[in-house]
């Protein structure tokens, strides 16, 4: 209801603060700005309409998408007008006994909603699909020759519903990591957002992905369907059944609070993974133990593990686990990237939210994640594909 009282207030306002601010634009351009104003209105309220009145299930892709496209359609545009009306009429406000007002107020609202706006399709139409390939060596003591220059692909975070539409795009990501040659391929998880509607037939897409030593995923904590409003808790233990399946279909060995060993030449490689459910804060874990039981002696331990909070909480300093991999996080969607600095907004939720970290001789990687959550659009925050190749130190 709040968000409907918000859009028909800018809805309604907007145009008035819009022709005043504009009493001295005449012709074409005045006309443009006027049916660009129009066209945007129209595809809001078409989504918002289509949105709240879908008549299927809710972790329908459709559905999903349509979602997406509102919260996008809120951000790049309600948004923008309720600050340009804000700091419009401020200025009105500030002047109204001398019958002026503060034109530069008015100009500084402008420019911050289009700076807004365009930062967000932007973000839409490019940046959420500026896949990227981050390429690093880590150096592990002792190594065993065997597994020297070992290559490590990982993905995550596929939330496959904001794919919809984009089959061809998943297509390209699946070609990128063939040609990358993985020995290993891992994903840590997050399949969908809501329900196991939103694979589809994602399955027959994802399965032409290849590994020498074969894939390996988790399951993480939106795979449980904890997020679908309309799942009872025994919906909940059919959506876990459901994607269990899906994944395996993917091509992907499962791992459920279990390890698998992968063999190479003579050396041997432990593909631990824990399960994860809950919603940040309440983020619930696997059992690392149960997933460990039986594990003998092997030459490299490597854990998936959805949540990167789960390093330090479970794993560094308090087990023998050489090599950690995460996801999650998605840095937040926004941020920025350099060669040399990469900062988000994340950092206050997860201290470990992107890239490498150790802690002695144990390693954590955490993943930006392929897909989007919430709203389509990531800003300077580019999808990624890692490869990592191991060496001896």
């Amino acid at each position: 209801m709040g968000l409907f009282v918000l859009m028909i207030i800018t809805e309604a306002i907007a145009p008035i603060a819009l022709a005043r601010y504009l009493t001295k634009v005449r012709g074409k351009k005045f006309y443009a700005i006027l049916m660009l104003h129009f066209i945007l209105s129209l595809w809001l309220w078409v989504l918002f309409f289509k949105t709240r009145n879908f008549g299927t299930f809710y972790d329908s892709p459709q559905h999903i998408w349509l979602q997406m496209q509102l919260r996008g359609m809120i951000v790049a545009v309600v948004v923008p007008r309720a600050i340009f009306i804000i700091f419009h009429f401020a200025g009105r406000l500030i002047k109204i006994g001398k019958g002026d007002y503060s034109k530069s107020l008015s100009v500084a609202g402008m420019i911050i909603g289009s700076v807004i706006f365009s930062v967000t399709v932007l973000g839409a139409f490019i940046g959420r699909f500026n896949f990227k390939t981050e390429s690093l060596t880590i150096k592990i003591e002792g190594l065993d020759k065997d597994l020297d220059g070992l290559r490590i692909v990982q993905i995550s975070d596929l939330h496959l519903s904001g794919f919809y539409h984009h089959t061809k795009l998943l297509q390209g990501v699946i070609d990128e990591i063939n040609s990358l040659k993985p020995d290993i391929l891992i994903n840590t998880g997050d399949f969908i957002t809501y329900g196991w509607r939103e694979y589809g037939r994602n399955d027959t897409i994802l399965s032409k992905a290849k590994a020498k030593y074969g894939s390996f995923a988790i399951r993480g904590n939106h795979d449980s369907g904890g997020y679908n409003p309309d799942f009872t808790e025994a919906d909940k233990d059919n959506n876990i059944l459901i994607i269990n399946n899906m994944i395996r279909a993917s091509g992907y060995t499962l791992l459920n609070d279990e390890f698998k060993k992968v063999r190479i030449g003579s050396s041997a490689i432990a593909m631990i993974g824990i399960t994860t459910s809950g919603s940040h804060p309440n983020i619930i874990h696997g059992n690392l133990s149960k997933a460990m039981n039986g594990l003998d002696s092997v030459n490299l331990k490597i854990l998936l593990s959805h949540d990167p909070n789960y390093w330090d909480e479970s794993v560094k300093n308090k087990t023998d686990i050489d090599l950690t991999f995460s996801g999650h996080t998605h840095g937040m969607q926004m941020g920025v990237m350099t060669k040399k600095f990469s900062w988000s907004p994340s950092k206050y939720f997860y201290p470990h939210w992107y890239g490498l970290y150790s802690d002695k001789k144990q390693l954590l990687y955490v993943n930006r994640g392929l897909g989007v959550l919430s709203v389509p659009f990531r800003i300077w925050m580019p999808p990624e594909i890692t490869l990592i190749t191991l060496k001896s130190e």
